[in-house]
C-alpha cells in the first residue's frame, strides 16, 4: 500500500517539511506491474503475498477488480501488508521508503507451490521486494518452463548474483538501479550505455535501462544497441512509470509484438502515467493507447 505525501521538495536528514497533500493508493511494485500489464491487454496472474488486515483485502480487491487472476496470491495470518511511504515534490521527483511486511513471507516453497500459475504463463515478471532466494526461484523455474523472463532489479542494493544472469531474458532498471548494479554512475543516455554494456559483460542478455524524460537505452544480446527518446509530456508524478513501461511490455511480448514495438508502445503507455498522479491509479487502458 502506497502512502504519498506531496511537498515542495524531497526532505533533506533531519528535516520536516510541510506537506500539502497525503493519498492512500493501492502500489508495490508487483502489483503495479501486474495492473499496468491487465490494463494494457494481457492475461494476468499475481503470486505473492498480503496481509490478513484492512490493506490485503483492499489490495486483492483491487487487484481482482482489474480482472487479476489471484489464486496466488496468499494470505500471511501473522506479517502486516507491505507498504511504501512515499515523497513526491512539486518538481514530480520521488523518494520512497518500502517496508515488506508480508512480501517476506514469499519463499520458494511458494514458487513450488503456485509453479502451476508460471506453467501457464507465456512472461514471467519478478522484482526484488520479495526475497533474493524467492526471486531466484521463480526464475529458474520460469527458465525450466520456457518462457520469457523480466526482471525489474528494484530496489537495487547492490551487483546481482552471477547465477542470475542466464535466468533473465530481459533485465529492465532504471538510471539509478542500473548504476548500483554496474558501478557505473548514470546522467545520459551515453552513461546508460557504459552501463549496459558492464551489465552485459558480466552476463545479461538484454539489457533496457529506463531513464525518465531521456527515454529507453536497449542493449541487446547480439550487440544492437539503440536510445528511444521519451514521448514529450508535461508530468505530473512519475511514480509508477517504470512500472507501467514494464506491465505495458510484458503484455506486448506475451501478445507477439516485434521488440521495437514492445518498446514504443510502453514508452507511450508510460508517458501518459506520469501525467497523472498516484501509481496505479496513474496507469492508461489499452483503449487509451489505441486512440
Amino acid at each position: 500500500m502506497d502512502l504519498v505525501a506531496r511537498a515542495p521538495r524531497l526532505p533533506r536528514p533531519g528535516e520536516t517539511l510541510a506537506g500539502h497533500a497525503f493519498a492512500q493508493v493501492a502500489g508495490g511494485k508487483g502489483g503495479n506491474q501486474a495492473v499496468a500489464a491487465a490494463r494494457l491487454g494481457a492475461q494476468v496472474a499475481m503470486l505473492g503475498c498480503v496481509g490478513a488486515d484492512a490493506n490485503g483485502a483492499q489490495l486483492r480487491a483491487g487487484l481482482e477488480a482489474e480482472g487479476i487472476d489471484c489464486t496466488a496470491l496468499d494470505t500471511s495470518p501473522g506479517a502486516p501488508t507491505g507498504v511504501a511511504l512515499i515523497v513526491v515534490d512539486d518538481g514530480s521527483q520521488n523518494a520512497i521508503v518500502i517496508v515488506a511486511g508480508s512480501n517476506g513471507e514469499v519463499t520458494p516453497a511458494s514458487i513450488v507451490r503456485h509453479e502451476a500459475v508460471l506453467a501457464a504463463a507465456a512472461v514471467v515478471i519478478c522484482q526484488l521486494e520479495t526475497p533474493n532466494p524467492t526471486v531466484e526461484a521463480a526464475l529458474a523455474t520460469a527458465r525450466r518452463l520456457g518462457k520469457t523472463t523480466i526482471l525489474n532489479p528494484a530496489p537495487a542494493t547492490g551487483p546481482l548474483p552471477a547465477a542470475w544472469f542466464p535466468l533473465i531474458d530481459y533485465l529492465i532498471p532504471n538510471e539509478l538501479e542500473v548504476a548500483t548494479l554496474s558501478g557505473v554512475p548514470v546522467a545520459s543516455a551515453a552513461d546508460a550505455a557504459l552501463a549496459a554494456a558492464a551489465l552485459r559483460d558480466a552476463g545479461a542478455r538484454n539489457v533496457i535501462v529506463t531513464l525518465g524524460a531521456q527515454g529507453v537505452y536497449v542493449a541487446l544480446e547480439h550487440g544492437e544497441a539503440t536510445h528511444y527518446p521519451a514521448p514529450r509530456v508535461d508530468a505530473i508524478d512519475t511514480t509508477g512509470a517504470g512500472d507501467t513501461f514494464i506491465g505495458g511490455f510484458a503484455a506486448q511480448l506475451a501478445g507477439g509484438a516485434p521488440l521495437d514495438d514492445a518498446i514504443r508502445f510502453a514508452q507511450r503507455a508510460a508517458a501518459i502515467s506520469v501525467t497523472r498522479a498516484g501509481a496505479q491509479p496513474s496507469i492508461p487502458t489499452r483503449a487509451e493507447l489505441d486512440n
